[in-house]
């Protein structure tokens, strides 16, 4: 296989779930390397994601890391050999490597939740609210290019949109909804947007409302994106330099149940609709 130059986000998580199965196993690279026939290197490459693997060499690692595990197996088989071509590799070399990994971990999600505080999250966000982000952090940006950023995100949308539709659920502090991000007519526009799509089958939007007691859980901002396994989940967060994807299993399992307790105090979906109907009124 090839040595790729600037392995995506999916790419790297497949060489970290193999480099888990071999330090499981209480293998050195250079022990895993030799029971594999190939040079150290080459197992610092794969586990780097610089170098693919095919399925022969995936499952020959598998059973030399004693792993019996067949569903992790088989998923991995699946990362190793998917060539999916997205919408989103039209934008490579136009927009920075973070804006291709989000719709590619997308479009492979099971299922997708949000917590967002100061924001509308990404996917049910209008063009134009897109926009007035997108102008507001980068002022000096030509627009050209936040046209560019604005159609990027609004394609991502498809995950929503497709013929088979991925489960998603939002939760939205009540904080994100009032702030007037573009102008009034926009922000009616946009809670509109939200109404739109929570009559969905398969969206759920939640409120989280100010009037909470004991509710400390402002800091746990996050896009969760279900995989195939419960192990192969990931979580996205916004970090200082883009976006931060966390795979470790205790931090998938501490963002879980983060995402159940923001999620228990939040106003269900009839209510949350109905919190929203009132907001637009009063602009």
């Amino acid at each position: 296989m090839g040595t790729k130059r600037e392995p995506t986000a999916r790419q790297l998580r497949l060489a970290a779930e193999l480099r888990k199965l071999r330090e499981s196993a209480g293998l050195s690279s250079r022990e895993a390397a030799a029971m594999l026939g190939v040079n150290s290197v080459q197992i610092s490459q794969i586990e780097a994601g610089t170098s693919g693997v095919s399925e022969e060499r995936l499952r020959r690692m598998a059973a030399n890391y004693a792993c019996t595990d067949e569903e992790l197996i088989s998923a991995l088989v699946t990362m190793a050999t998917d060539r999916t071509q997205g919408w989103w590799e039209e934008y490579r070399g136009l927009l920075p490597p973070p804006f291709m990994d989000l719709p590619e971990l997308e479009h492979h999600a099971n299922y997708r939740w949000d917590v967002d505080f100061l924001h509308v999250p990404g996917l049910l966000q209008t063009a134009e609210y897109t926009r007035s982000l997108f102008s507001y952090v980068n002022p000096e940006s030509p627009k050209t290019e936040v046209d560019r950023w604005v159609e990027h995100r609004m394609r991502r949308r498809a995950i929503l949109e497709r013929p088979r539709p991925i489960p998603y659920e939002a939760l939205i502090h009540e904080a994100a909804l009032r702030i007037r991000v573009g102008d009034r007519a926009g922000t009616r526009t946009q809670l509109a947007r939200i109404l739109e799509l929570s009559e969905a089958a398969h969206v759920t939007v939640r409120v989280i409302p100010f009037d909470l007691d004991a509710f400390a859980g402002a800091g746990s901002a996050m896009v969760y994106a279900g995989g195939s396994l419960p192990k192969l989940d990931t979580v996205v967060r916004d970090g200082p330099n883009g976006p931060v994807f966390i795979d470790a299993e205790a931090q998938l399992a501490r963002y879980r149940t983060l995402f159940r307790k923001v999620e228990a105090v939040s106003l269900d979906p009839d209510r949350s609709r109905d919190f929203i109907h009132r907001l637009a009124k009063e602009l």
